[in-house]
């Protein structure tokens, strides 16, 4: 049985969301940090620097959420065959995510959430923003998923974080990445994942 050890609205939420997209039987912890859970030696043992998510398998562990995806999506319709274009454009569109619009995303929040809000940096966060999320903006014109017209595991993890980028205001004048948005908070298996 795999085991997922989880915080609700984290990054953990990809991994929960590809469990139940794809239907696998699993067991869910919930950790409160707050609590300490995620500072226990028990945890430590599961990821080094004490984060989540991490899948517990029959084999091992695995941590980071996009590397959890990717391990569950390998053989399943999520993940294109290993060699081929499609899965080339599916690691191309998991890699433009994390390193392009997550760092910048979770920057603006941070910003954002402060008591005293320093609205020059706000402003300076959100122009950096904008070319990427023109990239995939641009990238869904005329197509409903980002690669091979179906569903991915890129698509999962890029509409997570666009789900973020929307919360944040930042599509208004994107309405690609919009419409992705709305289709990916329809899936049965992201609002399951969201549940809590």
């Amino acid at each position: 049985m795999l085991t997922l050890y989880y915080v609700p609205k984290t990054r953990s939420t990809r991994a929960r969301w590809a469990l139940e997209e794809l239907g696998l039987p699993h067991r869910l912890v919930r950790l409160d940090p707050a609590a300490g859970d995620t500072k226990t030696a028990a945890h430590l043992a599961r990821h080094p620097l004490h984060h989540v998510p991490v899948l517990e398998t029959d084999d091992g562990t695995v941590f980071e959420s996009a590397a959890i995806c990717l391990h569950l999506a390998a053989g399943t319709p999520l993940l294109p065959a290993d060699g081929t274009h499609e899965r080339a454009l599916v690691t191309q569109w998991i890699f433009f995510g994390i390193t392009e619009l997550e760092p910048l995303l979770s920057k603006l929040a941070g910003e954002s959430n402060k008591p005293v809000r320093d609205q020059g940096r706000i402003d300076a966060i959100v122009r950096k923003l904008e070319r990427p999320l023109r990239a995939i903006d641009a990238a869904l014109f005329g197509h409903e998923w980002l690669v091979a017209e179906r569903f991915t595991i890129a698509d999962l993890i890029v509409g997570a974080l666009l789900v973020w980028a929307h919360r944040l205001r930042l599509l208004a004048d994107l309405p690609h990445a919009h419409a992705l948005v709305d289709r990916v908070r329809d899936r049965p298996a992201f609002q399951r994942a969201m549940a809590d």
